[in-house]
């Protein structure tokens, strides 16, 4: 489609008369290469320690689409260390490891068919369903099976701690009967808001899953369960009025967290967002799960404390502790028992990024004061939350081991482009390695330098920001300006390392532009 914004010409056309300096040793970025930068959507350590499963996207032209891939990366402590393609669907991301190390799942929208009668419209032109369902794949290799089959896409899942059954959530799902009523009365209308309903929690045994899988196509589907609308096998749990956005099961294996969006994906009503307890013994679609969480306040980033008694989770909306107020991303944890909440990381000014929770119990974050995002640790309260010795620039994503004192990371600075490490331990950062090369051809470019530029505005409040100079014109005065403002704290720009459609600050660069 062509582009008809005066702006975007406009900026288009200065690009190219702008002059630019004598050639480089090394060549400059081009649009082309700055659009194939390759982002990582997934990051998770295996229990050992030896394992990293990856989530990457990246630009796919011939497909027109945004692939979403996995890769593993294996290391056994020794000479062997790989990195090799997990999954291949182009549609693949949020992976867990089972606790036994055994089984990789994620959700997938590859297309398949699930042998059960769908609405006329699906069985008329004989269509799979492109929607999002959990798979099951061995980090050893093979292919991949799944484990649901509903009509309703998987909105969150969650391993048990046994690895052996796995706990998903779905839209409360219809049976035929209900929806040819439905489909009868309202033909292709949508009807907003009364046709939205909340989330059911199903259970289903991986020996279930396995079982069917290798069945089908030998075995004749029950008629009760062609109709159904839900998957085969799984087993209702409890039902909640929203939308379900993450699942944790406890290390004790007796309860699930889950925290909740509103059934639209609308943000309307603060009271949509809280978080629940489903209590696994007494588990019942007929009885309500135990809301933990009453505030003002949009939770995200559920885990479970090592002690099996808290929930930890952050706030980068609302407030925690009264009226609705927006601040710094917070950290805290509820008390699944008391519901009583006290936050982590309190003597710390800045934004506490996305945690992870070390074999010992120590919080492990990145956080941003600034321009910089370092990595954090916190043994317990009301201990420090203490800085670590790292490399300068942004530390974006933490993931711990089970039974290992290793720590994967996304890291990158305005000069590195951003790849996934491994370090042995939190306190030996600056000893990582890097374990991908996706953005390989970014270190074979001359990139723009830059450094903090920071000021006092007139009410007192201190401003910073990244001045990004053109490649081969580090601190040169009187160069043509692009001035970008985002007030933060959320999505700051610092020195971090960005190639796509919304950060397009090194291509200006790339092209003769001083960058504020």
């Amino acid at each position: 489609m062509i582009n008809k914004n005066p702006l975007v010409a406009t900026v288009l056309a200065v690009f190219l008369v702008l002059p630019l300096p004598a050639a480089a040793q090394k060549p400059r970025v081009t649009l082309d290469e700055f659009f194939n930068s390759v982002g990582f959507t997934a990051l998770k350590l295996s229990p050992d320690g030896n394992s990293v499963v990856i989530g990457i996207e990246r630009a796919d032209w011939d497909q027109q689409i945004y692939r979403k891939d996995l890769w593993l990366y294996r290391d056994d402590g020794h000479a062997t260390r790989n990195l090799v393609q997990l999954t291949q669907s182009g549609h693949d991301t949020n992976p867990q490891w089972s606790l036994d190390g055994h089984w990789i799942a994620f959700l997938s929208e590859r297309k398949i068919s699930s042998g059960k009668e769908g609405d006329a419209a699906d069985d008329s032109e004989g269509k799979g369903k492109e929607i999002s369902q959990l798979y099951l794949i061995s980090p050893g290799g093979g292919e991949a099976f799944p484990v649901t089959q509903g009509d309703e896409e998987v909105h969150a899942f969650s391993w048990s701690p046994d690895s052996r059954t796995l706990y998903f959530a779905t839209r409360i799902p219809w049976n035929k009967e209900q929806q040819d009523t439905y489909k009868k009365d309202w033909k292709d209308v949508i009807q907003y808001r009364a046709a939205e309903r909340g989330d059911m929690i199903f259970s289903i045994t991986i020996d279930e899953a396995m079982g069917r899988d290798q069945a089908a196509g030998t075995k004749e589907i029950p008629e009760a369960e062609k109709r159904s609308g839900a998957t085969p096998g799984a087993k209702g749990l409890a039902r909640t009025l929203w939308r379900i956005e993450q699942l944790e099961t406890s290390p004790d294996g007796r309860q699930l967290a889950f925290v909740t969006t509103s059934i639209s994906e609308r943000q309307e009503k603060i009271n949509e967002f809280e978080i629940y307890v489903v209590d696994l013994a007494n588990a019942s679609p007929e009885r309500p799960p135990r809301q933990l969480t009453h505030n003002e306040a949009v939770e995200q980033d559920l885990q479970w404390a090592r002690d099996g008694q808290h929930v930890f989770f952050r706030v980068d909306l609302g407030s925690v502790e009264g009226k609705y107020k927006d601040t710094q991303t917070r950290l805290y944890w509820v008390d699944s028992q008391s519901g009583e909440v006290q936050r982590w990381a309190g003597d710390f000014g800045g934004a506490v990024g996305r945690y992870a929770i070390a074999p010992d119990g120590r919080v492990v974050a990145p956080g941003r004061v600034g321009t910089e995002v370092q990595i954090y640790s916190q043994a317990k309260l009301p201990a420090p939350f203490t800085k670590q010795n790292g490399w300068p620039g942004t530390y974006e994503v933490v993931a711990a081991a089970d039974h290992s004192p290793r720590i994967a990371f996304i890291y990158s600075s305005l000069e590195h482009p951003t790849e996934v490490y491994l370090a042995d331990s939190g306190d030996k950062l600056q000893q990582a390695r890097p374990i991908t090369s996706f953005n390989k051809i970014f270190t074979e470019r001359e990139l723009p330098k830059g450094k903090p530029y920071r000021w006092t505005a007139d009410d007192g409040s201190s401003v910073e920001g990244m001045l990004i100079y053109p490649p081969g014109k580090f601190e040169a005065k009187h160069l043509p300006m692009f001035v970008l403002i985002h007030g933060g704290p959320a999505d700051a720009d610092g020195n971090h390392f960005e190639a796509d459609w919304y950060q397009w600050d090194r291509l200006a660069a790339s092209q003769g532009w001083l960058v504020f």
